[in-house]
């Protein structure tokens, strides 16, 4: 069973589902703040995170690069505790504490024995709900910000994804990378980044999601407590960010000339959105065509010929949009070539999709992909959280199984012709002058 993610009274607890290890049960504490749980009793570990609906793509050009600059200088210190005292704490018991910034939101997450839970609740929410950013903070990670993108021009591998989402959607949120550019993040002040985290981080944009050997009571009576101040008023959860239209797409070929030891492709086209019920089917086909050892892409390029070493297919879901993508990595010599064989395979299944042992192949493969992933408390508080704040419900991992098997070669017929017949955008990156890589 699945339920909306919104229907449900602040200060009561609905159980979602019974998926998988355990029960996954939700409150929402006043004033908005969600805790989604899922119990797995077999495991001695839990993972607590705090999602917040905001990312790259929510910001002004202005701002291009703020919610990544502002993951960063969560971690400098709180009201009460220093950036020392947040490693340190969790160093002293072994956890995992990190952070990400993606297109559409932001997560914070500690992984910890579940003993310790009580501790990563404190930390990890004092640092969402009660940090300071000093001016001097701001400088000081400023400085690591400029390095971190000073580190991704320098490996074509990790810049080539920022400079094909570029050439997919313009100079657009979706287009634009997530880090920001050297001149928006030396144009970012303290007053800007702290008034991001003041309009972006309140209860409504923020979900709670723990996995783990845990009690959902225990875990809401943490959270209560650590985000006390903030519970007031009767603000609803926002919205999850679906259809919202689709967002606009601008194909086009990006060549950049540089000097590395390997040329780097990525080839594509707009997918589809998280929500599109065709992402199964999409799914399947990219399993096939690029997701695999056994995958016509991998067969064709490296097997075969040897032209690469890398070689693969991927998709990405956005709230309306979504990519899907081919990377090779090859000889600067082999481009033409690589490229050649990378479009005639893209081609022949726009045309005629998959064959039955493809198929079965693909589900196979993403319904192992799937399980196996989930069999962490990362991964299930990951999948959770997210599901609490861009899905309108969660969906049970029976369900997603049974949908990928019902996936019929009609079905990837249908999603091969409108995907990959569609206007193309094409990356390269390497030592390659001004070769026209155009058809």
């Amino acid at each position: 069973m699945t339920l909306p993610a919104r229907a449900q009274e602040p200060g009561t607890t609905t159980t979602i589902s019974t998926d998988g290890a355990g029960a996954v049960r939700r409150t929402v504490l006043p004033g908005g703040l969600r805790v989604i749980t899922e119990t797995m009793p077999t495991v001695r570990s839990a993972a607590f995170g705090i999602w917040a609906g905001v990312g790259s793509r929510d910001e002004a050009v202005a701002d291009a690069g703020a919610s990544h600059y502002l993951e960063h200088v969560l971690f400098k210190g709180t009201e009460t505790r220093s950036a020392l005292e947040i490693s340190a704490a969790m160093d002293a018991v072994g956890g995992d504490l990190n952070a990400f910034t993606a297109k559409e939101y932001t997560c914070y997450y500690a992984r910890v024995l579940d003993s310790d839970l009580p501790l990563a609740v404190d930390v990890v929410s004092d640092m969402v709900a009660a940090s300071v950013n000093r001016p001097e903070d701001v400088e000081a990670e400023r400085g690591v910000i400029l390095e971190e993108i000073h580190m991704r021009d320098d490996d074509p591998g990790d810049l080539i994804h920022d400079e094909f989402a570029l050439a997919l959607y313009g100079d657009t949120p979706l287009g634009r990378p997530i880090l920001g550019t050297e001149e928006s993040i030396n144009a970012l002040g303290r007053d800007r980044i702290h008034g991001y985290y003041r309009d972006h981080y309140v209860p409504p944009n923020l979900v709670v999601s723990v996995a783990g050997n845990i009690d959902h009571d225990e875990v809401v009576g943490l959270v209560r407590r650590a985000f006390a101040r903030h519970l007031t008023g009767d603000a609803a959860p926002a919205a999850p960010r679906v259809n919202g239209g689709p967002a606009p797409v601008a194909p086009s070929t990006r060549v950049i000339d540089k000097d590395t030891e390997q040329a780097h492709i990525v080839l594509g086209a707009a997918g589809v959105s998280r929500t599109d019920d065709r992402r199964f089917a999409l799914g399947v086909l990219n399993a096939a065509l690029g997701g695999g050892m056994s995958s016509r892409l991998f067969q064709e390029i490296r097997e075969k010929r040897g032209l690469a070493y890398s070689v693969y297919s991927y998709t990405a879901q956005y709230a309306d949009s979504g990519i899907f993508g081919v990377y090779a990595g090859c000889q600067p010599g082999k481009v033409e070539e690589v490229l050649s064989i990378c479009r005639d395979e893209v081609a022949k299944a726009a045309a005629q999709g998959l064959d039955d042992e493809e198929l079965e192949r693909g589900k196979g493969q993403l319904r192992g992909a799937m399980v196996l992933g989930l069999e962490d408390t990362g991964s299930r508080m990951s999948r959770i959280g997210k599901s609490e704040l861009v899905y309108e419900s969660l969906l049970p991992v029976d369900d997603v199984l049974a949908r990928i098997e019902a996936v019929t070669p009609d079905d990837v017929r249908a999603i091969a012709h409108e995907v990959l017949e569609a206007p193309q955008a094409l990356t390269v990156i390497g030592p390659v002058g001004d070769r026209d890589f155009t058809l």
